[in-house]
């Protein structure tokens, strides 16, 4: 991705971990987790967290954490994207919250039907975390499915967020020679909670 020479970051400390927040003249240009899978190499942006844009994603982050806020109202820079990419992206600011969509959904609704990997490889690309609500597509049976984050910050998000998915249940084991199965199968475990409870810091 080519980001506007203007870019600015800072450091934010999310309920989930550290993110990198970074801004442009334009708009929002990224919401990063801190080593997750596509993270730009931002270490010459300059640091400003007094940036009025920074300041201002950074205080709806902490609303939206804080159960206060169901909508960001920022003004984004997705322009560092091809227009592929930036298609995608845009259809995924229209999944409300406490909805979801699936990847073959979400590329008829690109127009992309046949394109259900590039479409999955652009939502993996998304540069603006959670504002752009890439944690909100599932498999196609409803299941969680990749996430550049990391799956446990996608359910912790979904869950922050009231919706449900679809967790798969292990088969049921063959029954002992000679004898009844044992009992029912036993689910697959359920990925870690992350702890909401805590108020994001600024």
């Amino acid at each position: 991705m080519k980001f506007d020479t203007s870019i600015v970051r800072a450091r934010w400390q999310s309920p989930l971990g550290p993110m990198i927040v970074a801004a442009t003249a334009r708009g929002l240009a990224g919401i990063w987790f801190e080593g997750q899978r596509h993270l730009p190499d931002c270490s010459a942006w300059p640091g400003e967290p007094e940036n009025p844009l920074l300041r201002k994603a950074m205080l709806q982050l902490d609303e939206y954490f804080a159960g206060t806020r169901t909508r960001f109202e920022l003004t984004l820079d997705l322009q560092g994207g091809t227009a592929f990419q930036q298609s995608v992206w845009q259809a995924l600011l229209s999944i409300p919250r406490g909805e979801t969509t699936t990847y073959g959904d979400l590329s008829r609704r690109v127009g992309q039907a046949s394109a259900v990997r590039a479409v999955g490889a652009a939502v993996g690309r998304n540069p603006v975390s959670i504002v752009v609500p890439c944690h909100r597509v599932l498999g196609s049976d409803g299941s969680l499915t990749g996430y550049a984050g990391g799956l446990e910050r996608k359910e912790a998000l979904l869950r922050l967020e009231g919706e449900k998915w679809n967790t798969p249940e292990a088969p049921a084991a063959p029954p002992p020679q000679g004898g009844a199965a044992s009992g029912p199968a036993k689910p697959v475990p359920r990925l870690p909670r992350i702890d909401l409870s805590r108020t994001a810091a600024s």
